[in-house]
């Protein structure tokens, strides 16, 4: 909920930072972090790499989806930046023509580091979960695991937990089988 005796912070707060400072709105105030780290950038890319392809492309898979590095999505008050984000196509047939998304994604991917984790799973989880993202994923490069969540009555379910090399195909995305460990390297 929005603090009224706390200033807000807008989106011109977010155009005011140095380009190498993410920033996000959330519950009215500005989170700014670092950009990511070769492990987290590597991690991010590879795993949009394996989606687009059969997702969004329709190349040995379903396509029906988009799927974008760092979208921003403007949902509600909040300006969020996830990793990665996926809609399907039924739910968003086009892509906006603004610089930024105001339709809820159907899937979202954070990549943890040590400067978003906190706020990863503390703060964004619950936003997800209240706006309606059905699934979420979470990767931890350093420890090299996946965290796959479906949200089941506003609350996330862990679908499964990932590690190292394993072979994985998870929902919505259980068509396409890739080993974990092409995320790492």
């Amino acid at each position: 909920m929005l603090n009224p005796a706390i200033k807000q912070a807008t989106y011109q707060d977010i155009i005011d930072l140095p380009e190498n400072i993410v920033g996000e709105l959330i519950n009215g105030q500005l989170e700014t972090h670092p950009r990511p780290a070769p492990k987290h950038a590597v991690a991010s890319s590879s795993m949009g790499a394996e989606l687009v392809s059969p997702f969004q492309k329709g190349r040995n898979g379903p396509g029906g989806w988009w799927i974008i590095d760092e979208p921003e999505c403007h949902l509600g008050h909040d300006v969020l930046v996830p990793d990665l984000a996926g809609w399907r196509r039924q739910q968003m047939p086009n892509l906006p023509t603004t610089a930024w998304f105001d339709v809820v994604p159907d899937w979202i991917c954070e990549v943890l580091s040590p400067s978003t984790a906190r706020l990863d799973r503390t703060v964004k989880m619950p936003i997800y979960a209240r706006l309606g993202v059905a699934y979420l994923w979470l990767i931890d490069p350093i420890l090299q695991t996946l965290e796959a969540y479906e949200l089941h009555d506003q609350r996330w379910l862990l679908n499964g937990s990932y590690a190292d090399d394993q072979q994985i195909a998870v929902a919505p995305f259980e068509e396409h089988t890739f080993s974990l460990s092409d995320l790492w390297e």
